[in-house]
């Protein structure tokens, strides 16, 4: 592979997070909620018992507490604070803010696995919903008869989440020309605007409205009934209380114990009624070290961090699986307009080929941290062991300022593994629900995965070579498929070495420049660690109901099914 000039390697280096267009920053009224409190508050207000409590006011938890809502007294436990007054979740722009910010009051949580891939975990209300990149798209129907679903109830919750915060995109130029490139490299039909998986090239839905302002999974709380919901910010649960019942073997969750945002700890009870429970909805990383935490899960890991054993089930944190992402830098002869994910196109191999464009921040954007998220630690992987130092960090940090704006021209074209096959595990580092746990997610792992990555890098040169995007590049750019495979290795940070046949072995670039969309999900299987009915097994009046339940993502985009299962899984 040969060497790239300064310019060019900085010119891609921008590019490290997808943004999407912005349609203005006009502000959209806050929904109305019930009150959002802080968790200290809890110990001032007249305890009482709860028919359900949920853990994690995410993607699922947040339509899952306003549907029981409507029926039932429902405790919302939620670690992170509001999304509502934070510039960086609310506007377009400033995407790229959420997912690299590591400061305290962050919305999402920077951890790098094991892999050598840096990737997020949301820390706020609403979940994963407000730092994503916006995409909406049910699963396909084949996932849905799979995952043992009601076809009719589903077909009932995806609207109920879709006419509250889901809208159709102002297609950008960028997208536009994906759509059509992908049409002319033989990914067709075109089945037009719609929320459908279908085979082919189609424009799904967003959570953006047209004024570029995000609607999240928190949104959806407008839907629930005030009386009956509490809601707590800055809540980490520490762990589900059990207690054996006379007459019966299973233990049984009555409580959680969980901790404010100035370290007071508090206890949190079920009412006596039939059927009250525990519903775990914190997430794929989330979910799974609670049932650690609190004592689900292989006897060995417990064992190894003194937890009190309430039931031995190996399968807790395993399959945990992330599907690989790989990426060409395309550079354009003109800025192209900021877009995220608005086309995609489905091929029947299992692949999935998106697109993203620009760079943007609004002037008013809050400030923060990058910490391990930043580029700078990114850029140590090109470097030697021996020589990844502060100043490197700091010399590079130099180099970045200095740019001209010019080195920003161009756009993505991206493309992703169905499933994936490849799978691996989470375990813990400590009993803090706030630290981040070791996972693993092998990416490549099985053969498959590999051959659909060449396939998605093959369609993606497909693409590149018809004549829509002639239009984009540069006609003296002399760019070959080669050395566009040469400047990307520069552009998707991760922390794996790089080889020098990166840009001749497909195979090999798509090891070296695996990244994530985030969209992680397992640890919690049904049928190993969630029965059918998402109840834990092993325990009862405890319930798993989120991503960490899937074996593989939904569709193309997981946010979609995961809110409708929050909804359906109520109405079941």
């Amino acid at each position: 592979m040969g060497l790239i000039s300064g310019g060019e390697f900085f010119k891609i280096l921008a590019f490290l997070c997808f943004v999407r267009l912005s349609q203005g920053r006009k502000h959209s009224a806050t929904p109305d909620l019930p009150p959002l409190r802080k968790a200290s508050s809890f110990s001032k207000i007249q305890h009482e018992a709860y028919d359900y409590i949920i853990v994690g006011g995410g993607t699922a938890g947040c339509p899952l507490a306003a549907t029981l809502s409507k029926k039932y007294k429902v405790l919302l436990l939620e670690r992170g604070g509001s999304p509502y007054g934070n510039r960086n979740i609310s506007y377009l722009e400033n995407f790229h803010i959420c997912l690299t910010d590591e400061s305290k009051n962050s919305p999402s949580q920077g951890f790098i696995s094991t892999d050598g891939v840096i990737n997020s975990r949301a820390k706020v209300l609403g979940g994963g919903t407000c730092i994503n990149a916006g995409f909406y798209s049910r699963a396909n129907r084949r996932f849905v008869k799979d995952a043992g679903w009601d076809e009719e109830l589903v077909n009932q919750s995806y609207p109920w989440v879709e006419e509250r915060i889901v809208y159709w995109p102002k297609i950008a130029p960028w997208q536009a020309a994906l759509r059509d490139g992908l049409l002319e490299a033989g990914v067709s039909p075109y089945n037009g605007y719609t929320y459908d998986h279908l085979f082919g090239t189609k424009v799904g839905g967003t959570i953006f409205d047209e004024a570029g302002y995000r609607h999240t999974a928190a949104d959806l709380l407008a839907a629930a009934n005030p009386d009956n919901l509490r809601v707590l910010l800055h809540a980490s649960v520490n762990k589900v209380i059990f207690k054996t019942r006379h007459g019966h073997q299973k233990q049984s969750a009555i409580g959680v114990q969980f901790k404010d945002e100035n370290g007071g700890h508090h206890q949190a009870f079920l009412s006596q009624k039939r059927g009250s429970e525990i519903i775990v909805s914190a997430g794929a990383i989330g979910s799974p070290q609670l049932l650690l935490i609190s004592g689900i899960g292989p006897r060995s890991e417990l064992k190894k961090h003194n937890i009190s054993i309430v039931f031995h089930n190996e399968h807790v944190g395993k399959g945990m699986s992330d599907n690989p992402l790989s990426s060409v830098f395309i550079p354009t002869k003109d800025p192209p307009k900021q877009s995220l994910i608005e086309t995609v196109g489905i091929t029947d191999d299992g692949v999935f080929i998106e697109a993203s464009s620009g760079f943007g921040q609004t002037g008013d954007s809050i400030h923060c941290h990058h910490g391990i998220m930043s580029a700078e630690i990114g850029q140590l992987s090109t470097i030697p062991p021996k020589d990844r130092s502060l100043e490197a960090v700091h010399k590079y940090v130099r180099n970045k300022n200095s740019l001209p704006k010019e080195v920003f021209h161009g756009g993505f074209i991206l493309s992703k593994i169905d499933g994936p096959l490849s799978t691996g595990n989470l375990v813990l580092v400590d009993t803090d629900p706030n630290s981040n746990p070791i996972v693993t997610f092998n990416y490549f792992k099985h053969p498959q995965d590999l051959r659909r990555c060449v396939y998605g890098i093959k369609t993606i040169e497909k693409i590149i070579s018809t004549n829509t995007f002639s239009n984009f590049t540069p006609k003296d750019g002399g760019y070959s498929m080669e050395k566009l495979l040469n400047m990307s290795v520069a552009a998707n940070i991760n922390l794996i070495p790089k080889h020098t046949d990166d840009s001749t072995s497909l195979e090999q670039f798509c090891r070296d420049t695996v990244v994530t969309i985030w969209h992680y999900h397992g640890g919690c299987h049904v049928g190993k660690v969630v029965d059918q009915q998402y109840k834990v097994i092993g325990a009862s009046g405890l319930r798993v109901i989120d991503g960490s339940t899937l074996s593989r993502s939904p569709g193309t985009n997981p946010q979609a099914t995961v809110m409708m299962m929050g909804r359906y899984s109520t109405e079941t």
